[in-house]
């Protein structure tokens, strides 16, 4: 399962990514993953290969799967394999971060990174907190959320919000109001009984066989090896 970035734009590059990796590989299923539940999938004693977040990494998944290694994207202020989150608002709102953190906050989940852990830290160190938050489901819904007026801002990935500003018109409705310190980026992980070394090599193989403009799609740059204390020493928010 690649459904971290699976948007519909990015399906048919996913799947030739995914036939590259199990080309290399030897073995794996002939399809990508899309309409199962992902804790089904990240927890399946079977599970070949998957993209996870940190929070979801360090809070439940730890001991249970492997890392395979962390996607490189390239991103604008940090270093390779790592992310960040974007505060984003709407470009008609001129209030900055501080101002905005008194209104309402539209989060895809309590068990993201990028849309929830490190913006709340992010703000909690700066003794701030929403006055009413919005659980969406997504981030693409966050974006929404606030486009349409019914927030006053989201975080978002980093990545995600490169995508939504290439693929759909929220670039020109929302902008950029902060951001977060950096951490590890969405990790690859595999069950705990196979290969982990073998699938990254087929990972780094495949990334090295695409063609250019799919890597371009993908914002895929290499696979780099975060050791699994680094996810686990990120911090979680107080609030939950």
């Amino acid at each position: 399962m690649l459904g971290m970035y699976d948007m519909p734009a990015l399906q048919p590059v996913n799947d030739r990514f995914w036939t590259l990796i199990r080309d290399h590989l030897g073995y794996g299923p002939d399809h990508l993953t899309r309409d199962a539940d992902v804790w089904d999938v990240w927890l399946n004693p079977e599970l070949t290969f998957a993209q996870t977040c940190g929070m979801p990494y360090r809070t439940h998944l730890h001991g249970k799967v492997q890392l395979v290694g962390t996607p490189d994207y390239g991103l604008a202020g940090c270093r390779p394999g790592y992310y960040r989150s974007i505060f984003v608002s709407r470009r008609d709102d001129p209030r900055d971060l501080g101002q905005l953190a008194k209104g309402t906050f539209a989060y895809n989940e309590k068990l993201s990174q990028s849309g929830w852990a490190a913006p709340m830290v992010h703000l909690e160190a700066r003794d701030q907190q929403p006055n009413a938050i919005i659980a969406t489901g997504g981030h693409v819904q966050s974006a929404n959320t606030v486009a349409e007026g019914r927030a006053d801002f989201a975080a978002l990935d980093a990545l995600t919000w490169e995508l939504l500003k290439a693929h759909t018109n929220l670039g020109a409705v929302l902008r950029e109001s902060g951001t977060t310190p950096p951490t590890p980026a969405l990790p690859y992980i595999t069950a705990t009984d196979h290969d982990a070394a073998a699938i990254a090599r087929a990972v780094r193989a495949a990334i090295g066989g695409m063609t250019q403009p799919d890597r371009e799609l993908l914002h895929l740059r290499g696979l780099i090896d975060i050791p699994a204390g680094d996810y686990l020493s990120v911090p979680n928010p107080s609030q939950v």
